[in-house]
């Protein structure tokens, strides 16, 4: 079975819009979405985004366990960066033993951090 980094990737490919054009309008590089791919769970706004880019809604690609590790379940109403970071960040995840999961764990979350900052970034200077 795909993990959400391989629906996620499939669903692109079979948009037709190029990965160019997704990093453009994300606001992010192309090895960050490559590494997306990777990931066996994916913040729920990131693949929000994505599907606004491609026209593409994921709810029906992701299994039962899969959509409420992306929260498709209803959410408080997103108010600026503050809240997409402690959602993604405080995401429930399961207590593994595995050191190399957990850290895979952080990774995710430390690169969820830096996009929420990239974003804020955006917002307060706005485009270089």
């Amino acid at each position: 079975m795909p993990h959400q980094g391989e629906i996620l990737q499939e669903a692109i490919k079979n948009s037709g819009i190029s990965i160019t054009r997704i990093v453009d309008e994300l606001g992010i590089t192309r090895p960050t979405i490559y590494r997306k791919f990777k990931e066996e769970t994916i913040d729920y706004t990131f693949v929000k985004k994505i599907g606004d880019i491609i026209n593409h809604d994921f709810s029906q690609d992701f299994t039962v366990l899969q959509q409420s590790s992306l929260s498709f379940v209803t959410h408080a109403p997103r108010q600026g960066v503050t809240n997409s970071v402690t959602r993604s960040v405080t995401a429930p995840q399961s207590a593994d033993s595995d050191p190399s999961k957990q850290l895979l764990l952080l990774q995710t979350k430390y690169i969820a951090l830096l996009e929420a900052y990239n974003e804020l970034l955006l917002k307060v200077y706005g485009p270089k």
